[in-house]
C-alpha cells in the first residue's frame, strides 16, 4: 500500500486541456485597399476529473481578451465582438469547434490535441454546415457606431453588407482564427475613451438590460465588458 502511494503522490498530475491563445483576425476590402484589425484572445481551460461529481470530465472556460476593431478612416470601425449572434461564448468555443472531429472513447482529447496542434490561419465559414447549428453563422458579432464619440449609438453591421453602414465598395473579405503565442490585446480603451465610465453599466447608462429592448438596440445590452474582459477585473 506505501509503494502505490509514494508511486502515486510522484505522478504528475496530466493537463488534458491546456490553455491556448489564438488571433481573431478580420480583412475588410474598401476603395482605398484593404484594412485589416486583430486581437489576440486567451482561452483559460480547467478541466474536472473523470471521477468528478457531479459533472465528470467537464470542461469550464474563461476568456480573455478585447474586440477585434478594424479602422476603415473617417471615424468609422468596425468591431468583431468576442461573442457571437446567438452565443456568449463564442470566443472560448470557435476554436474547439473548427478542429477535426474524431470518434471513439478519446474523441475530445483526440480533437483538442489537432485544435492546438493546427498552427495555421482558419477561416471561419459564413455558416455552419452540419448539425444542430447547420446554417447559423458562424461569425462574431460584427458592431460599429454611427458615432464613435456616442456610446448610445452602437449597431449591429450586416457581414454581408458592409456598405450599407460604411459605403459604396465596402465588404468583407473573410475573418480568420489562429493559434499563437503572442501576448493578450489590451488597449482598445484608445479607441473608446468613454469606455471606462460603463463598467458597471449598458450603454444606454443602465444597470440591467431594459424590458423593451429589441435584438438591434444594443446600447440596452452592451457595456465595456462587451468590448474587453479587462473590464471585468
Amino acid at each position: 500500500m506505501l509503494v502505490a502511494a509514494l508511486a502515486m503522490a510522484g505522478c504528475e498530475k496530466v493537463d488534458r486541456t491546456p490553455d491556448y491563445r489564438f488571433r481573431l483576425t478580420v480583412e475588410v476590402e474598401t476603395p482605398d485597399g484593404l484594412k485589416s484589425g486583430s486581437s489576440v484572445i486567451e482561452v483559460e481551460t480547467d478541466g474536472a476529473s473523470e471521477y468528478a461529481i457531479p459533472t465528470p470530465g467537464r470542461v469550464s472556460t474563461n476568456v480573455r481578451g478585447q474586440a477585434a476593431a478594424v479602422d476603415l478612416g473617417d471615424g468609422q470601425v468596425l468591431f468583431a465582438m468576442l461573442r457571437s449572434e446567438i452565443s456568449y461564448d463564442w470566443a472560448s468555443n470557435i476554436m474547439f469547434m473548427l478542429a477535426p472531429k474524431y470518434s471513439g472513447e478519446n474523441a475530445f482529447e483526440a480533437r483538442y490535441d489537432a485544435m492546438l496542434n493546427r498552427r495555421s490561419a482558419i477561416r471561419v465559414p459564413r455558416f455552419w454546415r452540419r448539425g444542430l447549428l447547420r446554417g447559423v453563422s458562424a461569425y462574431p458579432m460584427l458592431v460599429t457606431f454611427e458615432d464613435i464619440q456616442d456610446p448610445e449609438s452602437a449597431v449591429k453591421v450586416d457581414p454581408d453588407d458592409l456598405a450599407a453602414r460604411f459605403g459604396e465598395g465596402v465588404r468583407l473579405k473573410h475573418i480568420t482564427v489562429q493559434m499563437t503565442d503572442d501576448p493578450v490585446s489590451t488597449g482598445i480603451e484608445r479607441l473608446l475613451p468613454w469606455l471606462d465610465d460603463f463598467r458597471r453599466r449598458n450603454l444606454d447608462g443602465s444597470s440591467s438590460v431594459a424590458a423593451d429592448a429589441t435584438k438591434d438596440e444594443l446600447k440596452y445590452t452592451l457595456s465595456a465588458a462587451s468590448f474587453s474582459t479587462e473590464f471585468y477585473r
